[in-house]
């Protein structure tokens, strides 16, 4: 019997009760990053185009979540999202060491969703919330409370629609904001 490599293993998405995980290696396609680049290429969608900008530096991970738009599932374990035959996706990327960043995610149907961007530094499966930066599309400063659905509301077409996210980390005891300029 022959097994499956790990870069087959790899590229395969896990579905479970209609929920995608992708932990696919990042796809570049015409500077289009993440597993779902070619659904953004395409027009096709329905998926999240999202240019990142703000970033700390250029180190670990970049990750978008795609939620249900409801405040009892917005920022849920996905573990318990599944369980309950939620939708949810998730998208990684390593971190390119140069030039401008765009994301893609699809949705399962067009509609309302809740995004998150997180740029994870220290390459752990948990933010840290003293290094890692994140983001939604509202771009809205998030301060030091857990943030609002509102924030992270997005309206996805039939096609791709393109938001731009600035990456935000923690700046003393004011909470998170924009890195600053050069940084």
């Amino acid at each position: 019997m022959r097994f499956p490599s790990l870069a087959a293993l790899a590229a395969t998405p896990l579905a479970i009760f209609g929920v995608a995980i992708l932990v696919t290696p990042a796809v570049a396609q015409a500077g289009v990053l993440g597993s779902d680049s070619a659904a953004c290429m395409s027009g096709g969608g329905p998926a999240i185009r999202v240019n990142v900008d703000g970033l700390k530096d250029r180190a670990g991970e970049l990750k978008l979540e795609l939620y249900p738009a409801n405040d009892a599932d917005f920022l849920k374990d996905d573990r318990d999202l599944i369980k309950e035959g939620k939708f949810f996706r998730r998208v990684r990327v390593p971190t390119p060491a140069t030039g401008p960043i765009s994301l893609c995610i699809k949705a399962p149907t067009p509609g309302r969703y809740a995004l998150l961007f997180t740029h994870n530094r220290d390459g752990k499966n948990k933010f840290n919330f003293w290094s890692d930066g994140a983001g939604f599309p509202s771009n809205e400063r998030l301060g030091r409370s857990r943030p609002k659905l509102e924030m992270a509301t997005i309206n996805v077409p039939e096609g791709v629609v393109t938001t731009d996210i600035h990456a935000q980390y923690l700046r003393g005891l004011g909470g998170f904001a924009p890195a600053p300029k050069g940084s």
